[in-house]
């Protein structure tokens, strides 16, 4: 995908995407008609059986006015067991359901002979766009969302972040990358956002430094306080446990915060990082397991690949948005049409 914004010093990957992760694939289904605007985004850390062989990991809640679930079981025990999934507010219950039936088809032992599942399901409101409490999302949507997964996947109003809106104008499904070397070998770490945040007319919104309040003078929306919500989801390759993970994720809302966000009462910040590194089998017979990670003295490069990275995905999830009417009437416009106050931030 063509990078839009250049954001930081660090390089980005081949796709400029959480994907460029060896193994990691997005997927969405994507409902955006009449009164409903809304879906559900999928990110699969590897493409095999995840109960079976979980990735390393870690959460961390920086605001939590949110519903998510799975969060207490990750930071208790460190791995990740289900694809990665992400959807409105009130679609987690159905959603996890969904996720749920999805395992128990290769894994027939989960609850009878063996432990249960974990599903991992993230949230953000979409309900000032998308009629909400209709709940239309099912099984088959999240099935659907999974089957799409793919490296090269789309972003911007599509999937979860459908009904998105960021710092006032349409949000929704952002990705970055950076690719980075330390003690002579090459790694690479990847964000994924649903950006949902930020005051409601674009007076606190940053673009690569450029305040952008005071030049957006004919933005119709009232002011409203910094509020919404935002997932950020972080892969990499590089060798790290859950308790430097957990330090990873810590260092996305300084990405966040660098866009102009200060993490208001009703905004949900919660972050997720994993490994593809550390795979740690369900079914180990060996009692001790060998654990390959970085020395904490090596790791202040993997810190700001994140913050680069989270900054330019939630840029890209406004870039790569069009604008919306929500259900109620009122337009969400993109900030596409600001283009001529930030185009020269823009990679040429």
């Amino acid at each position: 995908m063509k990078r839009i914004i250049e954001i930081g010093t660090l390089q980005p990957g081949m796709n400029n995407n959480i994907a460029d992760v060896d193994g990691v694939m997005v997927g969405h289904y994507t409902i955006s008609k009449d009164n409903i605007h809304t879906g559900i985004t999928a990110i699969l850390p590897h493409s095999g059986n995840l109960f079976r062989e979980k990735v390393v990991a870690s959460s961390y809640v920086y605001n939590g006015f949110g519903k998510s679930i799975g969060l207490v079981q990750i930071d208790e025990l460190g791995t990740i067991e289900t694809p990665i999934i992400l959807t409105n507010t009130l679609s987690v219950g159905k959603v996890a359901d969904g996720l749920i039936s999805y395992m128990l088809e290769d894994n027939h032992d989960i609850g009878i002979t063996t432990s249960t599942i974990n599903s991992v399901v993230l949230e953000c409101n979409d309900g000032s766009i998308n009629d909400i409490q209709k709940r239309v999302l099912n099984e088959t949507n999240l099935i659907e969302a999974i089957n799409n997964a793919k490296a090269d996947f789309e972003e911007g109003s599509i999937g979860a972040g459908t009904g998105m809106k960021c710092h006032g104008f349409k949000g929704g499904i952002g990705s970055s990358s950076r690719v980075f070397e330390i003690n002579h070998k090459k790694y690479t770490l990847g964000v994924l956002v649903n950006s949902n945040f930020g005051s409601s007319n674009g007076k606190d919104l940053i673009i690569k430094g450029r305040l952008m309040g005071d030049l957006i003078k004919d933005y119709n929306l009232k002011q409203e306080e910094d509020k919404g919500s935002i997932i950020v989801v972080i892969a990499t390759d590089a060798p790290l446990d859950n308790r430097q993970l957990k330090r990873v994720a810590k260092r996305a809302e300084l990405g966040i915060a660098r866009t102009g966000s200060y993490a208001g009462n009703g905004s949900g910040d919660i972050m997720i990082a994993f490994t593809t590194k550390n795979i740690v089998n369900h079914d180990k017979e060996q009692a001790i397991d060998i654990i390959e990670r970085f020395s904490d003295n090596y790791i202040n490069t993997i810190f700001k690949a994140t913050v680069e990275a989270t900054e330019e995905a939630v840029i890209n999830s406004m870039l790569h948005s069009e604008g919306k009417q929500s259900f109620n009437g009122t337009y969400y416009k993109s900030l596409n049409e600001y283009h001529e106050l930030f185009k020269d931030l823009l990679k040429k």
